[in-house]
């Protein structure tokens, strides 16, 4: 899912990059660092950051649900809201669970303001800075 986002973000916006797995310092998550599964920041962004970037530069973060028990709390809950205190515009959230894609934006008080739940299949709109849209179907393919 990530090589597919990664192909696609590379089509509509070659100026940028999407970094999978990339460690970020994001103090409201558990003990301030999280590994979102991509990061989309300008090409070069971790330049000289080391094994942990700040959220400055980054445009979104992507996480995708994994099969773990506690993949409710961590990727639907408090990642979301550390990427928010974070000030990272957009989080993208691929649920391979209920088939949907949630895109969070908005940030404002260690929260995202808006966020919408649509299902795989439709077209889906990453809004400013991002400016992307997606078409979800190829993601039914990819679902376990």
């Amino acid at each position: 899912m990530i090589a597919w986002l990664q192909r696609l973000c590379m089509q509509h916006r070659p100026e940028l990059w999407l970094y999978g797995d990339r460690g970020m310092k994001v103090e409201r998550y558990r003990k301030g660092r999280a590994r979102p599964d991509g990061v989309l920041a300008p090409f070069g962004f971790p330049v000289g950051h080391g094994d942990w970037s700040e959220a400055a530069g980054v445009l979104m973060a992507v996480e995708v649900t994994s099969h773990d028990s506690d993949t409710h709390q961590r990727d639907r809950v408090e990642k979301p809201d550390g990427y928010a205190a974070a000030g990272i515009p957009v989080c993208l959230l691929i649920d391979r669970d209920d088939c949907s894609v949630v895109v969070f934006n908005q940030p404002e008080n260690g929260r995202y303001r808006h966020e919408e739940r649509l299902p795989f299949g439709t077209a889906v709109n990453l809004p400013e800075p991002v400016n992307i849209t997606l078409d979800t179907e190829p993601l039914k393919e990819f679902v376990d």
